[in-house]
């Protein structure tokens, strides 16, 4: 799942993709470097300016219809807690609504339902949409995670999502602190477990960075470590900005496990 922001005050890119031509062009990158999704968001996920429904639709609307024109076999993403954006955005060719707020709008999941699209489900502890974690406190947290995403899931299935296209999101950062975000990594085998598929988001955020000791340009690494370790133990999606990079991770760890066979070999076959 490759990543494009249209914000101008995204903390990884700084609005890199805001403008529309800028946006169609990362979008035509990312699919040639082997994304199969594209989650396309309109409001930062932290504390920032306000940015009210009808400027999120603004936003990301007119670029989902563009990128449902271009790449047609393309699945669109589109990252909102908002009922009436995600209702626009399938309109324009959405077919999966990244809800990282874990139904904070109770009407969001319907949309999905109604319109049969997939559904990202998500665990933030509970706190408020674009809010950031204070002494977050679980007292098992992969459990708690695991409650949440799942009762969500099934939920969805109750709204009419179709049940293989529901992911669960143990959602890193979002609530969490670092310590809680390396539990989920070393107990992802729990999640791997539930039977739903597991999507991770760990790309350059801040438990990766407090890790390693690196700031949001020098995470890729820590992010590529985590996100070998969790491939190999079956987590199904990855939402990334380096995506070139991740497949690489991807099809290496895929090759190990025999489930891949290498793309080009002639060392020692001749």
């Amino acid at each position: 799942m490759g990543i494009l922001n249209r914000t101008p005050d995204s903390f990884y890119d700084q609005g890199a993709t805001f403008a529309d031509t800028a946006a169609l062009q990362r979008v035509d990158e990312i699919i040639a470097e082997g994304a199969s999704i594209i989650d396309i968001g309109g409001v930062k996920a932290g504390p920032g300016s306000e940015v009210d429904a009808a400027e999120e639709i603004d936003r990301v609307v007119p670029i989902i219809a563009a990128v449902h024109e271009r790449h047609p076999g393309v699945r669109i993403s589109v990252d909102t807690w908002r009922a009436d954006v995600a209702a626009e955005a399938i309109k324009a060719g959405a077919g999966l609504i990244n809800d990282t707020w874990a139904g904070y709008d109770p009407e969001l999941m319907e949309v999905a339902g109604q319109y049969h699209v997939g559904y990202v489900c998500s665990h933030t502890g509970g706190i408020t949409p674009r809010s950031r974690p204070h002494r977050a406190h679980f007292d098992d947290v992969v459990a708690d995670v695991i409650r949440e995403t799942t009762a969500l899931a099934e939920r969805a299935v109750d709204c009419g999502v179709p049940e293989e296209l529901i992911f669960i999101d143990p959602t890193h950062d979002f609530g969490k602190n670092t310590f809680h975000g390396l539990e989920l990594l070393r107990r992802i085998d729990e999640l791997v477990a539930t039977g739903w598929p597991v999507l991770m988001a760990l790309s350059n955020k801040d438990f990766v960075g407090e890790t390693v000791g690196r700031p949001v340009r020098e995470r890729v690494a820590g992010t590529l470590a985590a996100t070998a370790w969790a491939a190999a133990r079956g987590v199904a999606a990855f939402r990334v900005h380096n995506v070139a990079d991740t497949i690489d991770v991807l099809r290496m760890t895929a090759a190990i496990q025999g489930k891949a066979a290498p793309l080009h070999t002639v060392r020692g076959m001749a």
